[in-house]
């Protein structure tokens, strides 16, 4: 029993050296919560309003007032939040689609966008005969970040100057696939103020996956027409079962919901037979859900660290999302890694996952999820591109306790403490 008492050990000594850290999840954690519950209170929710709904959905109460609590507690004049939007990636191209229109540009001004948005927007042979925005006329342009992570301000405000044709700046705050930090809200909030300089009729599109609840407002408090995301992530607590959001300003939330159903249509139609409470309640649980996986985060990049790995972010740096990258060196070594994640699961412990040519993505992709909703992103779970040099992308959990308990057995089979 002496290799888990050194394990157990490095974990006491970092959970020591992270209080600070701790002490402001838990500030954010509040400040959070109270806005939430006051959405609540705000909207009238009632039992009425889980009720489930069938056929058209015309009138659908319970649809209406969840939408309603999502855009109060989200910052926005208005959201939409349906069951039928199957993951972020789709929130994302709904928006995109409702957005942009042929002959209008799209500038990514965080760099190369998200894998799965490649074909959305139909970069090189991605999405290619698909439906891309490519196949519309809409042109893409990027700016990239800096070498430090952040935005190239100056770099922005020339492609602003030198392309007219600019409908939508799209700023992804997590740091998906890439060796960077995640943006912040102040990062997040001086681009708004640039973009809408040159021309208040250029749309901010944030990507806020893995970034709802990390800081105490949301980008549409600091300047972003819209926000889109996933409710099996960070919005939805651990409870949703599925869904996505759109939310910001009302008249682009609108444009969205008619590429969602159809013109002349729009969000007035959408029903759901399994009923509402999950949604809300996930909403209602998701501040507590996004302060413990942060500090499994927190954690996990503290040991990690310790034993020699390069680790982003650095312990104790300011988080804009709950994702917590460990770079293994070898393709060996990060499957392992995957691998022993998926083994400290409650749910499919017992399976072994492997590197799949996953839709959506240019490599060969391995994820472990052993989780309660399927491929749900703030239970614990890892997943990676098999790329050099190999880095390892862990997120979510329900509880610190599980995080600091699957770190402890995640050491144990690396043979971690070893180094």
């Amino acid at each position: 029993m002496e290799q888990p008492a050194r394990i157990e050990q490095r974990i006491l000594e970092a959970e020591s050296a992270l209080e600070g850290v701790f002490r402001r999840i838990d500030h954010t954690e509040q400040s959070c919560f109270e806005r939430v519950l006051n959405a609540f209170r705000e909207c009238r929710v009632a039992s009425r309003h889980f009720a489930p709904s069938t056929g058209y959905g015309y009138g659908d109460e319970g649809r209406e007032t969840l939408e309603k609590l999502f855009a109060k507690a989200l910052f926005a004049e208005d959201a939409l939040v349906r069951p039928s939007i199957a993951s972020g990636t789709h929130a994302l191209a709904l928006s995109l689609f409702g957005l942009l229109r042929p002959g209008d540009t799209l500038l990514s001004a965080s760099g190369k966008p998200y894998d799965t948005l490649e074909s959305v927007i139909g970069i090189g042979e991605a999405g290619k005969g698909q439906g891309s925005l490519a196949e519309y006329g809409i042109r893409y342009a990027q700016v990239d970040l800096k070498a430090d992570g952040g935005i190239d301000m100056d770099a922005l405000h020339t492609a602003l100057e030198q392309n007219p044709s600019i409908r939508v700046v799209a700023l992804q705050r997590s740091r998906g696939y890439a060796w960077r930090p995640s943006l912040s809200l102040t990062q997040i909030g001086q681009a708004c103020k640039l973009v809408h300089k040159k021309s208040p009729h250029i749309i901010v599109l944030v990507d806020n996956c893995y970034g709802e609840f990390v800081e105490e407002t949301e980008p549409t408090s600091v300047g972003a027409d819209l926000i889109a995301g996933s409710l099996i992530k960070n919005p939805g607590g651990g409870l949703a079962p599925t869904g996505g959001y759109i939310a910001g300003r009302a008249a682009l939330v609108e444009r969205c919901a008619y590429r969602l159903t159809s013109p002349g249509i729009g969000r007035e139609v959408g029903s759901y037979q399994a009923g509402y409470g999950p949604f809300y309640q996930g909403l209602f649980q998701a501040p507590h859900t996004v302060a413990q996986a942060l500090k499994g985060a927190a954690l996990f990049g503290m040991v990690f660290e310790t034993l020699g790995f390069a680790v982003n972010p650095p312990p104790g740096a300011p988080r804009g999302d709950i994702i917590q990258a460990v770079e293994f060196g070898s393709a060996e070594r990060l499957i392992a890694f995957c691998q022993a994640v998926q083994a400290a699961s409650p749910v499919d412990s017992f399976a072994v996952p492997e590197p799949w040519a996953m839709p959506g993505y240019q490599d060969a992709v391995i994820m472990a999820a052993g989780s309660f909703v399927s491929g749900s992103s703030i239970e614990l779970s890892a997943d990676a591109p098999l790329r050099k040099p190999y880095i390892g992308y862990l997120q979510g959990a329900l509880s610190y306790a599980h995080a600091r308990q699957a770190l402890k057995e995640v050491l144990l089979r690396l043979g971690a403490d070893q180094q």
